[in-house]
């Protein structure tokens, strides 16, 4: 018996059920279990009473500096390899490169956002700026009052309007607004990107069976929206298909956290 842990979403709920029954016609006996948050989670999964972790990217890197034998990222979504952080701003701000950030506001994400909180906080001192002193204002999305549900999107929304001069977006969302239409590309731009990163992945203890192992990974790249079940495992998972895990570009939110504090 395979076990699998994610955290407790109807979304997740329904991929976990579209899941059992495509490993199960693999020979695969899957089981699941969500739960309440990613701390709870990990510390199943350090425990080691779940042998799979659907994680997002910074509960994986506490998993892995918590394990004295490291777990393996067997796969992940196609869209959470070489993610990217944007800095935008309106078109005729006159901020170019992230030194003219000085006095002037910026929008982050929310602060549990790895993409357009956490990251987005490094990146800029990492560029020498500190987001407390050299700023003339930033909030995080937590922070303001919005009817807008997503935290990026409102990030574009103000950043567009003029409410803040700059704002933190990945540009998974930019391309998800582009596509729906309600992305201005006159009304904002990019002045500045972070090197790719890698993002949500689903983790594999390192006791697991190789044997075992290699037919979990297959299971996972087989998943085709040709198939009525693996079609809504992809929809719940906003992707196109599952590719095999890497353990490239996981050390900028490792360095990010450790910098915050947060591992």
């Amino acid at each position: 018996m395979v076990r699998l842990g994610g955290t407790a979403t109807v979304s997740h709920m329904e991929v976990f059920q579209g899941l059992e029954k495509l490993f199960r016609q693999k020979g695969i006996d899957l089981d699941w279990v969500l739960y309440s948050g990613y701390d709870n989670m990990v510390e199943a999964f350090v425990k080691g009473e779940i042998d799979l972790a659907w994680n997002g990217p910074l509960s994986y890197v506490k998993i892995k500096r918590q394990l004295a034998d490291a777990c393996s990222v067997i796969v992940m979504r196609d869209v959470d390899i070489n993610f990217t952080t944007h800095f935008i701003t309106k078109a005729d701000s006159g901020i170019d490169t992230v030194e003219d950030l000085k006095n002037r506001s910026f929008a982050f994400g929310t602060r549990s956002s790895v993409q357009a909180g956490l990251l987005a906080y490094s990146f800029l001192k990492d560029s020498g700026i500190n987001p407390r002193k050299d700023l003339s204002a930033s909030s995080f999305y937590d922070d303001r009052k919005s009817e807008t549900k997503s935290d990026e999107r409102d990030v574009v929304e103000r950043v567009s309007s003029g409410e803040f001069d700059a704002g933190a977006v990945s540009q998974k969302v930019m391309e998800s607004m582009a596509e729906d239409g309600s992305l201005d590309r006159d009304a904002v731009r990019i002045f500045w990107s972070s090197p790719g990163y890698s993002h949500c992945c689903f983790t594999s203890q390192s006791s697991l069976d190789p044997k075992l192992a290699a037919e979990i990974e297959a299971a996972f790249l087989s998943v085709t929206d040709a198939d009525p079940v693996g079609k809504s495992v992809l929809e719940g998972e906003a992707c196109d298909h599952f590719v095999p895990g890497t353990d490239v570009g996981w050390e900028l939110i490792e360095k990010a956290a450790l910098a915050e504090g947060l591992i």
